[in-house]
């Protein structure tokens, strides 16, 4: 097997991150945990099982993808001889036998940069946007554009794509994938169990944040790789603005002089367009419920999108410090 090291990044996890660092730690001793001012214990746990830990400057402004790329560095200053290293929140835990599984993979497969499984939502049934988070990891398997925030990287090409761009407050790991696989490597995704993950989303506000979140993200990465051949986050920001800005406004706008029928019109856009995300989820093989439940939350987030679309350009006109949009509060990965 390759010499594997893991990278988890966490704030006040608590017992979420005790149940990650153990499941790490059944693989691979080389593991480095990656702290952004906890303060309910973690930094403490994580050294006491003998876990490398990064104690992130607090004076910087964070974001994950700065503290995964400390917490590369860390790990090659620990162990020089690692040529893989596994990113993993805090807020989720091995699968077991899968971090072999994929250093078998990359061993087998010279130009495989990426290599990715299954993330579970550990509790799907707690909540609805709990269960919006499981179906949206059920992406298919095969030769992938981009992994998420719990993937295996082969630090060579790692390092050739310099890491990720740590300015980014989200969207991290689709804009270095974009990068790599301009290097000639390639992405991958197994059908295999990976992580579980945790997300304890309960609030329609949590989901609205995560949204707008996902929305600045789009807007980034269409600036940053917009003309490229994928057209990254191209086709996401057009759809937050035509669904979340243009249609509402016009309709909006135009209800005095339509006696409210431009109002229904809109109403009747979003319908259809719920509905088509309905069918082709069901031709997915979705049950009826979950089609239903991922047409409906589609066209919510929409307007969110829109503003974190918004968002994106005040801080970019206005050159402000990008700061973090979180859905978890004070704790969590927000992932």
């Amino acid at each position: 097997m390759m010499r594997i090291g893991v990278v988890v990044i966490g704030r006040n996890e608590g017992e979420r991150l005790k149940r990650c660092l153990e499941s790490a730690m059944v693989s691979t001793e080389r593991v480095v945990y990656v702290d952004s001012g906890s303060t309910d214990g973690s930094v403490e746990f994580a050294k006491s099982i003998g876990v490398e830990v990064v104690d992130l400057d607090t004076s910087i402004a964070f974001t994950a993808a700065r503290a995964r790329n400390e917490g590369v560095a860390r790990l090659i200053e620990r162990w020089g001889d690692v040529e893989a290293v596994h990113m993993i929140d805090g807020d989720c835990t091995f699968v077991e036998g899968w971090i072999e599984t994929a250093s078998v993979f990359l061993e087998d497969h010279p130009k495989a940069a990426v290599v990715c499984g299954r993330r579970r939502e550990r509790f799907p049934g707690a909540s609805r946007y709990n269960r919006l988070c499981d179906l949206e990891w059920d992406t298919p398997i095969g030769v992938a554009k981009s992994c998420g925030g719990d993937a295996m990287f082969r630090l060579d090409a790692f390092n050739d794509a310099g890491g990720y761009r740590s300015s980014l407050i989200a969207g991290e790991e689709p804009e270095l994938c974009v990068r790599i696989r301009a290097g000639g490597w390639t992405v991958h995704r197994l059908d295999h169990e990976m992580t579980l993950h945790d997300a304890a989303m309960t609030r329609f506000s949590q989901f609205w944040q995560r949204a707008k979140r996902a929305g600045h993200a789009y807007a980034e990465g269409a600036v940053i790789h917009g003309r490229g051949v994928d057209k990254h986050g191209v086709k996401q920001t057009r759809s937050a603005i035509v669904w979340g800005f243009v249609f509402p406004i016009v309709g909006l706008a135009l209800a005095w002089w339509t006696f409210g029928i431009s109002v229904l019109a809109v109403l009747g856009l979003y319908g259809a367009q719920g509905l088509r995300i309905r069918a082709m989820s069901l031709r997915q093989g979705r049950s009826k419920e979950d089609a239903t439940l991922l047409a409906i939350f589609t066209m919510l987030a929409k307007p969110a999108q829109a503003m974190g679309w918004l968002l994106y350009w005040r801080r970019r006109v206005f050159k402000q410090q990008a700061t973090l949009i979180e859905y978890k509060g004070a704790g969590g990965n927000d992932g």
